[in-house]
């Protein structure tokens, strides 16, 4: 198992790091294991014309290297399906952490959600494949006004903690600039 997590604020770089990192690690494991594959596991739904550009965006960087995984809310149960030749990108945690928070509806509340991040965490930790979590950084601002959105924001932050304790590395991607906070440089 080999977790590494990549953070950083909207804009940041932090996903077109992490996908750099996919292929140097792609390209390590073809040369030990040559079964070696390359997957990635998207967590956004295309709720309007603006999150539709972003995935566009997203798309456009990714060429027929990539096993392509549409997975808006059932993460853990897709994550324990991979092997230990496979390299996983999962580009967003914090858009994950939103769909399931929208699918639990208007009585969403802190039990239920911390229910899934456990089966996240536990996913990650059973892994036998090497996964790359894409997260966004969203507790550098104020407290939000708002339930939902302080229920959200406050979960993001445990979810990034919790991820960040079992990774064996955290990059804080600023200005397309990576910060190693944990393991090798």
């Amino acid at each position: 198992m080999a977790v590494r997590l990549y953070l950083g604020g909207a804009r940041s770089g932090k996903s077109a790091y992490a996908e750099q990192q996919a292929i140097r690690l792609l390209e390590e494991g073809k040369s030990i294991h040559p079964q070696t594959c390359l997957h990635y596991v998207a967590t956004a739904e295309p709720f309007d014309d603006e999150m539709k550009d972003r995935i566009s965006l997203h798309q456009a960087r990714r060429d027929e290297k990539w096993n392509n995984h549409e997975c808006p809310v059932e993460l853990a149960q897709l994550l324990s399906k991979f092997e230990a030749h496979d390299v996983v990108l999962v580009d967003c945690l914090t858009v994950w952490l939103n769909n399931v928070i929208h699918y639990l509806g208007d009585n969403a509340n802190s039990e239920q959600i911390k229910l899934k991040l456990n089966e996240l965490t536990h996913a990650l930790a059973e892994t036998q494949a090497t996964i790359l979590c894409v997260s966004t950084e969203v507790g550098l601002g104020v407290v939000p006004m708002g339930t939902l959105t302080r229920l959200y924001v406050d979960h993001s932050g445990w979810m990034n903690q919790a991820v960040a304790k079992i990774a064996e590395k955290v990059d804080f991607v600023v200005a397309g600039m990576p910060m190693t906070l944990k393991g090798e440089q």
